[in-house]
């Protein structure tokens, strides 16, 4: 993990209301954004160039990600 991934200002969905297994999200200065999972910070991150974060947020509130429409297409 590169160094601006640690000093990144990580972010839980308020959606987690305090529990420990949870994603994180971060801003990075290059204006990537940065996803890892709360309960392993030292472990991996994914990063997203702004498009590709856009296209994966628009896909989480259409519910392309959904257990349903997973298991639909399968």
């Amino acid at each position: 993990m590169s160094i601006h991934h640690k000093t990144a200002a990580w972010q839980k969905s308020t959606f987690c209301n305090g529990a420990s297994s949870c994603v994180e999200v971060a801003p990075l200065a290059d204006g990537n954004v940065a996803l890892r999972d709360s309960k392993v910070q030292d472990g991996p991150v994914l990063v997203f160039t702004p498009s590709e974060w856009a296209a994966f947020t628009a896909g989480v509130r259409d519910g392309e990600f959904d257990l349903e429409a997973l298991q639909a297409s399968a």
